[in-house]
């Protein structure tokens, strides 16, 4: 496999994104993963959703540009946007230096947080890495 690191405690899409339970109240943490980071390269700018912004699963919310391309960040579950990552408009490499910690996307608030158990876990994501 490779080196890249696929914390446990997350859920994950099969668009390279993961999900982490932040307060315990219906908020989720919401970012991209190593995975993903390393495929696009140094990142430079980041497009979020608006705070407030109701979202849906598989919608495109923004966009990550980095030196080789430009993709969209898909919304893994349905909810309302509730914070962006402000430190990611100065600082877009934050997203390739720390995916699960200081490169957070957005957070969202969610109705049902049994949606999060028909995410992938760690090794169900790597394993369709292939």
């Amino acid at each position: 496999m490779s080196d890249l690191d696929y914390p446990d405690d997350l859920r994950y899409t099969t668009d390279h994104e993961w999900v982490r339970e932040s307060d315990g109240e219906g908020v989720v943490r919401i970012g991209i993963t190593a995975f993903a980071q390393d495929a696009l390269g140094d990142v430079v700018y980041v497009s979020l959703p608006e705070v407030g912004e109701s979202i849906e699963p598989g919608n495109a919310v923004g966009e990550v540009e980095s030196t080789k391309s430009v993709s969209d960040i898909y919304a893994p579950i349905a909810g309302e946007v509730v914070a962006v990552n402000g430190a990611l408009d100065a600082t877009p490499e934050l997203i390739n230096s720390d995916p699960y910690g200081e490169g957070w996307m957005y957070e969202v608030r969610i109705s049902d947080m049994a949606v999060l158990d028909g995410l992938l876990d760690s090794n169900s994501y790597q394993g369709q890495l292939g």
